[in-house]
């Protein structure tokens, strides 16, 4: 599978943006669904996943209760709605795949990953 991801750019602290995450190439139904972050010098870090039946969700500690993942199956799209930015959420976002058998398969390390998209920048500012 493929993997776009859209939305970063520059926002203020406080401010809010969404991440889009396209797919294509398989289908989309097949695959848990996620996000991670890099920021300069340090580690990927896990920031959201979901699973194939869409009812479970984790997140990273830094942005529980701020950060939000969806996905749309008819569009084939996988989204972070991120409000309350701080500037320690700047870093490059990658949206990520898992291959599951399992409807419910959670995810939240980068070993688990199968398929890696591109990543969009984001800077918040302060």
């Amino acid at each position: 599978v493929q993997l776009q991801a859209f939305g970063g750019g520059l926002v203020q602290a406080g401010g809010s943006l969404r991440l889009s995450c396209g797919a294509s190439g398989r289908p989309f139904s097949k695959y848990g669904m996620g996000w991670f972050r890099q920021a300069a010098g340090k580690e990927r870090e896990f920031v959201a996943s979901i699973t194939r039946s869409e009812d479970v969700t984790y997140y990273g500690d830094s942005v529980k209760g701020r950060f939000t993942i969806s996905r749309d199956s008819a569009k084939n799209t996988v989204y972070l709605q991120m409000n309350n930015l701080k500037p320690e959420d700047t870093a490059v976002y990658f949206c990520a795949a898992v291959s599951s058998g399992s409807m419910r398969y959670t995810f939240r390390t980068s070993s688990e990953v199968d398929y890696w998209g591109k990543g969009t920048l984001v800077t918040v500012s302060s």
